[in-house]
């Protein structure tokens, strides 16, 4: 019988290091090469390239520790929650008319998306509508299972989404701009250099609100916890909440490790026939979600940027954290992604009555 040096979990906390560390080397190049959001592309692409190439080599069961995303998704939550002022409480009625554009983006967006995935996936309806949705991931896999949709092509397809508006928006912002976007080396949390004294005060913020997320089982919970309590805390001016600017970074490296992660155990026929699909729907969303973005800003006069962000249906925590990287308003961005998952959670939650097996 061979034995192996370590055990099980020693092994996949060293791979999980190494993952980590081959993202921050992935982030460095591409901040080297000028890309957007150069720390969480860079790292989520060498560790999808990783997890492609060491496919049989990789424990079978391995998958990114969930509980260190969360932290870093937390510390996220609590700086974006840092940036809520009264004056953005006072902004909220203002909101009213970009919600409403929200719902309706959302109609539209997951109608585009089931012909996609129904006409040219050749998907069944169950998996072709689950699939469309534009967010509420755990919702739409959870009620698609209980329709019969098949629930590897649900995951995969949600997980694609994510990522490809992740990689797609910044890109097209820089595009845009003429220049790279969301260096975290251009970050201003603060008017003032912040040092790691700053540290301990954000963790302990950012595990108090995890808790609190987690115990009321709030949506997004993660983000959302530690994003109301560090507002609550700032806005309140009990304390001042903030990092020094490489926190951002850090939390762009692991953010993307975790997604490129996500391909493990994909076989290439799924993943590439999936991309394809991915692809589509995306692009389709995201030019939906372009002229939404366009009207409002001529109607409203927010900023374009933070509306483009706002009605890209990426992960809340990814949207979030590239508000928060490009200095976009991200308690704004936050705030209309929450509600769109809201409303499409409602939305699937009332047509799920139609695909329900028949019983008898």
């Amino acid at each position: 019988m061979t034995r192996t040096l370590f055990s099980p979990n020693v092994v996949r906390a060293l791979i999980t290091l190494a993952f980590i560390a081959a993202g921050g080397a992935g982030g460095l190049v591409a901040a080297a090469l000028a890309l957007p959001m150069p720390y969480m592309l860079g790292s989520l692409a060498v560790t999808s390239t990783l997890i492609g190439l060491l496919q049989n080599r990789l424990p079978g069961d391995y998958v990114f520790p969930q509980r260190i995303r969360a932290i870093f998704i937390a510390v996220v939550g609590t700086l974006i929650g840092a940036q809520v002022d009264p004056s953005f409480v006072s902004q909220i009625p203002e909101m009213a008319i970009s919600l409403f554009a929200v719902t309706f983006f959302v109609l539209i967006a997951h109608a585009t998306n089931y012909l996609i995935f129904r006409r040219m996936g050749g998907y069944d309806k169950p998996t072709a509508f689950f699939c469309g949705s534009p967010g509420g991931l755990i919702e739409s896999i959870t009620l698609g299972e209980q329709a019969g949709a098949n629930v590897q092509l649900l995951t995969l397809q949600h997980f694609l989404r994510i990522i490809l508006v992740v990689t797609i928006l910044p890109l097209a912002l820089s595009i845009w701009h003429g220049e790279a976007l969301g260096s975290a080396a251009g970050v201003q949390l603060s008017g003032h250099p912040v040092g790691l004294g700053s540290l301990p005060l954000l963790i302990a913020v950012a595990v108090a609100g995890l808790v609190l997320g987690i115990k009321l089982r709030l949506p997004a919970g993660q983000l959302l916890g530690p994003l109301v309590f560090a507002a609550l805390a700032s806005g309140s001016g009990l304390l001042t909440v903030e990092g020094p600017g490489w926190t951002i970074g850090v939390a762009q490296i692991v953010i993307g490790v975790s997604l490129g992660a996500r391909f493990a155990g994909v076989t290439r026929q799924l993943l590439f026939r999936g991309l394809r699909l991915s692809a589509v729907s995306a692009v389709s969303m995201l030019l939906i979600g372009a002229a939404f973005s366009e009207g409002l800003h001529l109607v409203t006069g927010n900023g374009i940027e933070a509306l483009l962000i706002s009605f890209a249906p990426g992960g809340v925590s990814e949207m979030g954290l590239i508000a928060l990287s490009l200095a976009v308003n991200p308690a704004f961005v936050t705030f209309h992604h929450l509600y769109r998952i809201a409303v499409t959670v409602i939305e699937i939650s009332i047509a799920s009555r139609w695909f329900r097996p028949r019983q008898g």
